[in-house]
């Protein structure tokens, strides 16, 4: 007789080993297996995580100049090129006001400066920077890593673009560019001109002596036609040239002070010698003498029904005429 099985357990029946295999007791839900552990060690780490990506996120923004930033005005250095006569105060007066009622709209570009930590230096923006500075306000700006080619090809490029550089500013941001021995594919990128109106500009500019360049001014009206037109006037007597200095005026505009140096640099035309007219007829009519008289020269003309016959006559009394003129000559002068 075959045993009985005295646990009551038959070999089909399995013992659960997971708690799923159990019922659960009613209300009660198991908690779900952690695969990692958390806690305040965790947050933590998580958190410093963040910010280091986000502070290198903002650092490759920054280096790559998409983001906008306010920097103190004390901090930031004009370009190492000057591309400007002056800025003409009524315009910066204005640009002061606009600011002043809507805020800076326009941020300008720095790029971290090659030689003093700390400090930025303007590639270009001159004109919002000064006016922030009067305003006591921050400068918006983007920061980005420029070389030197880069920032005067985008100072160039912008002036270019928002057209407020005159001819002979141009030529002379030009010349500048030159003389710190810039390529010169850099420098017509940075203008965006052609070779030969590139060459046309370093070439007024080295035929007008620079102080009677930067005595003018901008002078926005003159092109370059009228600047290679005062070009060709010159060389001149350095005395010559300190006249001229001397009667500009800083009380005209720039484009008058042009206009007074060209002047004075063009000869005075001689007086155009008008003949003098002068006629003559009988109380007949019959006979109508014009004599026009200049300088060096006498035309008589003989007119009306007697003219030619009248001009014949007086002809062949030339000699007896010409002699009673040095006659009267004598008597007149008492020699």
């Amino acid at each position: 007789m075959a045993r009985k099985n005295l646990i009551g357990i038959s070999s089909s029946d399995q013992v659960p080993t997971t708690p799923t295999d159990v019922r659960p007791i009613a209300g009660f839900v198991p908690p779900k297996v952690r695969s990692a552990p958390i806690g305040g060690i965790t947050r933590t780490l998580g958190n410093i995580t963040q910010k280091v990506e986000r502070a290198q996120d903002i650092e490759k923004q920054l280096a790559e100049g998409k983001l906008i930033v306010d920097l103190d005005p004390a901090l930031v250095d004009a370009s190492f090129i000057s591309d400007r006569l002056g800025m003409d105060p009524t315009d910066l007066d204005d640009l002061v006001e606009q600011i002043r009622e809507h805020g800076q709209q326009v941020p300008i570009l720095v790029r971290p400066h090659p030689t003093i930590d700390g400090r930025y230096q303007v590639a270009y923006g001159h004109r919002r920077l000064v006016a922030v500075r009067q305003l006591g306000f921050k400068v918006k700006a983007v920061i980005r890593e420029l070389s030197d080619d880069q920032l005067v090809v985008s100072q160039g490029q912008e002036n270019n673009a928002r057209t407020n550089l005159s001819y002979i500013e141009r030529a002379l941001f030009a010349s500048r560019l030159e003389d710190r021995s810039f390529e010169r594919d850099v420098i017509m990128a940075a203008l965006n001109v052609d070779k030969a109106a590139l060459s046309k500009m370093l070439s007024v500019v080295r035929q007008i002596p620079i102080e009677l360049i930067e005595a003018i001014g901008a002078a926005p009206q003159i092109g370059r036609r009228r600047w290679m037109e005062l070009a060709e006037k010159l060389p001149i007597a350095q005395a010559e040239l300190k006249r001229i200095l001397a009667s500009l005026s800083a009380d005209n505009s720039s484009d008058q002070r042009f206009q007074d140096a060209f002047d004075a640099l063009t000869p005075a035309r001689p007086i155009k010698d008008t003949p003098k007219s002068k006629s003559w007829e009988p109380e007949d009519g019959s006979v109508s003498v014009t004599v026009k008289a200049s300088a060096k020269k006498a035309v008589v003309t003989y007119e009306a029904k007697d003219g030619p016959s009248f001009a014949t006559y007086i002809a062949q009394r030339l000699d007896d005429l010409y002699e009673a003129f040095r006659k009267s000559e004598k008597t007149s002068t008492g020699v």
